[in-house]
Parts: structure tokens; sequence; C-alpha cells
């Protein structure tokens, strides 16, 4: 089995799991994962708790938010860019509508009454 590799942002005080805990603002690593990787077992090499992250991108596409975790099984692929934000972090409201997302968050916003989106999480 070959590997991959996945550049990871870490924002906020998720920064802090970039392996060096004087970090403030953001961390960047280029981290190399066995071939088959999810975001689920990425967020495990990193020791990151899935329930500390708020808004996640993967290469763009809007994977989560918070109490909406629906890419744990999202299978990354060679040269991936995830970026996970801490939960205090805003994204603001007027740019929620016609995100584009992954497939699994698309699907999941689709079975919620809400439609996933309100101004208050």
């Amino acid at each position: 089995m070959g590997t991959i590799t996945v550049d990871v942002w870490l924002y906020g005080p998720l920064a802090r799991y970039g392996g060096d805990a004087d970090r403030s603002s953001f961390a960047n690593l280029a981290m190399q994962l066995p071939e088959g990787s999810t975001v689920g077992s990425l967020l495990a090499v990193l020791h990151m708790p899935t329930e500390e992250r708020g808004i996640t991108f993967i290469n763009g596409d809007l994977s989560a938010m918070p109490g909406l975790q629906p890419d744990l099984e999202h299978l990354l692929a060679d040269g991936d860019r995830v970026a996970f934000f801490h939960l205090q972090s805003m994204w603001p409201f007027q740019y929620r509508h016609g995100v584009n997302m992954v497939n699994e968050m698309t699907d999941a916003m689709h079975k919620r009454e809400d439609g996933g989106l309100h101004h208050t999480y």
C-alpha cells in the first residue's frame, strides 16, 4: 500500500495539534498518510477530538460544521488540502448559501429539516 500527502491547516486553538504547543494562530503540516485514509483517520493521527473542530473544508469544499460532521469516512486523496477551524471561528452567514460541499455534507444537509443553515449553533 502506498502513501498520500495531505496539506493540513489547523486554525486558532487547533494549531496546538500541529506539534508546537506555542502556536497561537495556525499550523500547516504536510501529512504522510496511508492510501485509504479518511478524515477520521487523519484526526486520529493528529490526536484531535472531532468535537473540537468547527468548520472544515476539503479542497475548499465544506465538509463539516459544528454539530454536523458527516465527513469522518470521507476518503482523502494525494494532494488534498484540509482546513480545520476551531469552534470559536466565525463564518459569515451570507457566505453559507451556495457553498460547495463534499458529497457527504450535501447528503447530510438535505436530510436536515432546517437544511443545516441557521444563524446560531
